[in-house]
């Protein structure tokens, strides 16, 4: 990791306040019910704190996992003694104790809160570090960290072997025919420039441009498949945390959702053209710290919503690539092979993401463009102008959603069609309906937090 002042130096600067974390600890109690797998957690506090330091609080994880995490370190570099950055407790009250229950089941311990001098007690919701008066960029990592970090944590995704809507690179698609359409003037749709440069820019999603696939069927087929050996990932980094991590979103581009699959007990089946549409943005974001240049976790995008997965429940290729599966055809990611049920339908009944490795994969690294980091200065990153097209990346296509659902109860025996109508009924629409996406810049996650 090439090295300079604040990212990945061990410590961050947040103005009067140096933070630094401690991934070493002594274990003080212990649950063994209670929690994921019913198996309990443990409670640990941070040991070999560096000179100078305070440590912020306890640890604590389920007991189902490896133990992995940190506790933040604050040392007070105000040089301030009438006004320090940091007070120490003036006492302690009881919190919650274990006297009471049952031994088999914890250790007997007792919890407390540190009381604090009535001026620096923070309100309710509100405790956290925050960067008081330090520079946010000097913890972010520059234009060469970013490029080291990619080439050493970039995911590589693997598709299902059946999968045939691939992605591609952006100015694979514009190359291939994709086209622009103005509403009010659809009979004359424009064919977009490489790059995207004719594409409308800024403004809203209002309806009244979108894109679409090439007219000439041979090659709307063909565009549909997209162009795995020229597929490029689109990389957005930006801070979070008040400067204490770095996210680096992935955003990959398929230039076609192929229709949604659902499981209805013993019955596997297509759902048709449900859930088919033009153009698919997915992400995955990998959570970096800024203290040492650590991967601390990933959020894998699924449909509307998603997960966050700490890196030592993740599996790695080549050591430090995390691995991510896409489903099949909804290209949704996942950490770990297999079959995710979606929708209220019950045991063995819902949407399907299939997942699976197969020899389809992509290294996100290989072939990987910097599109946007907004906190580097002017002009390091220079953002392509289709990013800036706010508008829908594929049309909309309006049919009568229960009626293609009835279609399908049709040819079904009469046990399967009440679970099937009750699997439906709890399944978002985002699943089903033929709607063209936005692009990355327009996503609540942008500038945002992950939605989990």
């Amino acid at each position: 990791m090439p090295k300079c002042d604040g990212f990945a130096s061990g410590t961050i600067d947040l103005g009067g306040l140096q933070v630094s974390q401690v991934t070493t600890f002594n274990k003080i109690w212990r649950a063994n019910e209670g929690g994921p797998d019913n198996l309990g957690a443990t409670f640990y506090d941070p040991i070999a704190i560096p000179q100078g330091f305070s440590s912020l609080g306890s640890y604590a994880q389920p007991n189902n996992v490896p133990l992995s995490g940190h506790i933040l370190v604050v040392k007070d570099t105000s040089n301030d003694p009438s006004n320090p950055t940091l007070k120490p407790p003036i006492d302690y009250t009881l919190l919650w104790s274990s006297e009471s229950l049952d031994t088999k089941k914890m250790e007997k311990d007792t919890f407390g809160f540190q009381l604090h001098p009535k001026d620096i007690r923070p309100s309710v919701g509100n405790q956290r570090v925050a960067n008081l008066k330090g520079n946010l960029s000097n913890s972010m990592p520059n234009l060469n960290q970013i490029k080291a970090l990619i080439q050493t944590y970039s995911p590589v995704i693997y598709f299902h072997p059946d999968e045939q809507y691939l992605p591609s690179s952006v100015d694979w698609f514009f190359q291939n025919g994709a086209l622009l359409y103005h509403k009010g003037d659809e009979s004359k749709p424009t064919r977009v420039d490489n790059n995207g440069l004719n594409l409308p820019q800024g403004g809203s999603n209002d309806d009244t441009y979108w894109l679409d696939l090439p007219l000439d069927g041979s090659s709307k087929d063909r565009v549909k498949k997209g162009n795995l050996q020229d597929a490029c990932a689109y990389f957005h980094i930006k801070p979070v945390s008040e400067g204490l991590f770095t996210d680096i979103a992935i955003w990959v581009f398929y230039p076609f959702n192929g229709a949604s699959r659902a499981k209805v007990k013993f019955l596997n089946l297509s759902l048709g053209k449900l859930g088919e549409h033009v153009g698919d943005w997915e992400h995955v974001t990998l959570r970096i710290s800024n203290i040492n240049g650590e991967l601390n976790s990933v959020f894998f995008s699924q449909h509307s919503w998603g997960k966050w997965v700490s890196a030592s429940e993740l599996e790695y290729h080549n050591g430090n690539k995390p691995v991510v599966y896409a489903s099949l055809h909804g290209h949704a990611s996942y950490p770990k092979p297999g079959c995710v049920l979606l929708g209220s339908g019950g045991a063995d009944i819902g949407v399907r993401d299939d997942t699976a490795k197969s020899d389809k994969m992509m290294d996100t690294g290989a072939r990987a463009v910097v599109m946007a980091a907004e906190y580097l200065p002017a002009a390091t990153v220079v953002e392509p102008p289709w990013l800036n097209y706010e508008r829908k990346w594929g049309p909309k296509i309006d049919y009568d959603v229960d009626k293609e659902i009835s279609k399908l109860k049709s040819v079904m025996i009469w046990k399967l069609k009440k679970e099937f109508g009750r699997l439906m009924e709890g399944v978002p629409r985002e699943l089903l309906g033929e709607d063209g996406p936005t692009g990355p810049k327009v996503k609540t996650s942008w500038s945002g937090d992950e939605t989990v």
